[in-house]
Order: C-alpha cells, then sequence, then structure tokens
C-alpha cells in the first residue's frame, strides 16, 4: 500500500510538472528566432565572450538543456551579474564553451530532482516513516542544491593551485626567449608550446592569449582577458606588470626576471606556512584515531587484570 501511494504521488508530480511546462512553453515563428537571433549577434561582446576564439567554441547549445530551461527562465529569470559571474567561474574552471553555463544549469536541475527521487525510492523500498521519508529527502534536496558548485569550487581550487605551480617555469622559459631575441608574443607561444605536456593549464591559457593578439585583439586587452580567465593572483600581477613595461617602454627581460624571482620567494614562502600548518592539522586525526587505540592496547591488559581481581574479592 505504501508503495502505491508513493508512485501515485510521484506519477501525479510529474504530470503536474509536465502540464506547467507546456503551458510555460510557446512555440515561436521562424521570424521571431531569426530577430531573435540577430539580436545575440549585435549585442556588445563582454569579459565573458573571451573565449569566442577557442577551439571549442563551435559546439551547437544543447536542444535539451534549452527546452528545459526556457521554461524556468521564464518563470524565474536569472540577473545578467549571476550569469556572467557563472560564466567566470566556469572559464577559471577551464570550461570555455558557450553553452557551459547552460548546461551547469541544467546539470544543477538534474541534481535537484535526481537525487530526492532517489531517496523518495529508497525509503519507500526500506519502509521507513512518512517524518522520516520526508525529512531524508528535503536532507538530498539540499545537498543537490549544494553539491554542484562545491564541486565547481573545487575545480576551480584544483585550476588555480595547477597554474600557480607552472607560472614559475613559464615565466623562467618567457625570459629565456626573450632573451635570446623573442618578442613577447613569440615568447608567449614559445611557453605555451613547451609547456604543453608538462603544465597543460598554463599552455592552454597562453596559447589562447597568443590567437587573442593574433586576430587583431590589443595586447593589454588580451592580457587582461588573460588575467580574468584564470582568475589568479599572481598571474594578475604579472599582467600589471607586463601592461605597464609595454607601456612605458622599459626592459620586458629583466622585468620578468624580477617577478619570476619575487614568485619563487613567495612559493618557498607558501611552501613553509603549509609545513607550519601540518602539525597543527595532523592533531585532531592523532587525537581521534591514535591516542584512543593506544590508551587500548596500553591499559587493556592492566584494566582486564583489575576486574578479575575485583571479582575474586
Amino acid at each position: 500500500m505504501l508503495l502505491i501511494i508513493a508512485l501515485s504521488t510521484f506519477v501525479c508530480i510529474s504530470l503536474v510538472a509536465m502540464g506547467v511546462y507546456w503551458l510555460v512553453v510557446r512555440p515561436q515563428s521562424a521570424a521571431t528566432e531569426r530577430l531573435k537571433s540577430l539580436g545575440n549577434r549585435a549585442s556588445a561582446p563582454s569579459i565573458t565572450d573571451t573565449i569566442s576564439i577557442a577551439a571549442d567554441v563551435d559546439r551547437p547549445v544543447s536542444n535539451l538543456a534549452e527546452k528545459v530551461l526556457t521554461p524556468i527562465d521564464k518563470l524565474v529569470p536569472p540577473s545578467a551579474a549571476d550569469v556572467a559571474k557563472l560564466q567566470r567561474q566556469l572559464m577559471q574552471a577551464g570550461f570555455r564553451s558557450k553553452d557551459a553555463a547552460l548546461l551547469f544549469r541544467l546539470a544543477h536541475l538534474a541534481t535537484m530532482i535526481t537525487l530526492p527521487a532517489i531517496v523518495m525510492v529508497a525509503c519507500t523500498f526500506l519502509g521507513k516513516p512518512l517524518g522520516s521519508a520526508i525529512l531524508w529527502i528535503l536532507f538530498s534536496f539540499v545537498i543537490g542544491f549544494f553539491l554542484p558548485r562545491y564541486v565547481l569550487n573545487r575545480m576551480i581550487a584544483n585550476r588555480q593551485q595547477l597554474i600557480r605551480w607552472g607560472l614559475a617555469d613559464a615565466l623562467d622559459l618567457m625570459v629565456i626567449s626573450i632573451e635570446a631575441g623573442l618578442g613577447l608574443n613569440a615568447a608567449m607561444l614559445k611557453v605555451a608550446s613547451e609547456l604543453k605536456l608538462v603544465h597543460p593549464d598554463v599552455s592552454d591559457e597562453f596559447e589562447l592569449a597568443n590567437l587573442e593578439i593574433r586576430v587583431g585583439r590589443e595586447r593589454d586587452e588580451a592580457l587582461r582577458n588573460l588575467a580574468e580567465r584564470t582568475g589568479v593572483d599572481d598571474l594578475r600581477s604579472l599582467v600589471a606588470m607586463l601592461i605597464q613595461t609595454d607601456k612605458f617602454g622599459t626592459s620586458i627581460a629583466k622585468a620578468i626576471r624580477a617577478f619570476s624571482d619575487s614568485l619563487r620567494t613567495k612559493r618557498r614562502q607558501r611552501a613553509e606556512q603549509a609545513a607550519q600548518k601540518a602539525a597543527v592539522k595532523l592533531l585532531f586525526p592523532l587525537a581521534c584515531f591514535l591516542f584512543p587505540t593506544l590508551f587500548i592496547a596500553i591499559l587493556g591488559p592492566a584494566a582486564i587484570n583489575l576486574m578479575d581481581t575485583f571479582s575474586k574479592m
């Protein structure tokens, strides 16, 4: 009986959702779609559109994602600031496609729906009470709401860490290339080709910045876009230094060499800071897992002997 009630509830909710979907969605004419595409094409490019030069931007937008999210956008339209922020975060995570934000929102919606459905089916088969099942469903909904954002933030942090690790090697190679007679653009291309296997994230970003310069963008704008795509503070400082050096006409090789030395000093300080934190971080696992085991192994036989002695008395 409980299984029949759960299945009936699920079917009713699905039918209501489908009804709302078909009521909200209105088929557009070919002229309306054409005007909409022309309006999007004529809009001014923003900083988040710098990835249009990459090779993977020609991938079409998923029809399923567009059909599912269009009625939701009509009911709860997202703000332009939120869309731009999400697009920037996806670029920092390494997703440069134009439809990355749309697919991420679809995955977010699917996670919020799929996890509660799985928990509801599991609670039905396990015979959980109604109050307990509702609590578990709400808890899974909260997890489904925050899980995609957490995964995205972790991907951004990991990629930024990889870029920080490879930036010092990239600067050393850039100094050698510039002192050998190459220009800044050629040095960036050399860094992108040489570090493709060792530091692929750094190589991709430098190669994309070089492609932006090739298609006609100003070097200052391409470098700013490079810092915006990665979100790494060290790379922002490097970009600001390169722009000032190019503006005032000073030696680029000397500036990059000085910045590379300061960057390696900063890396050493970060390593020392992580080593100092390691002792504090190890305190909690030791206190929770190792010390109780030692107490049991050392004091256990003595406690057993005391129990036997008191039992004989």
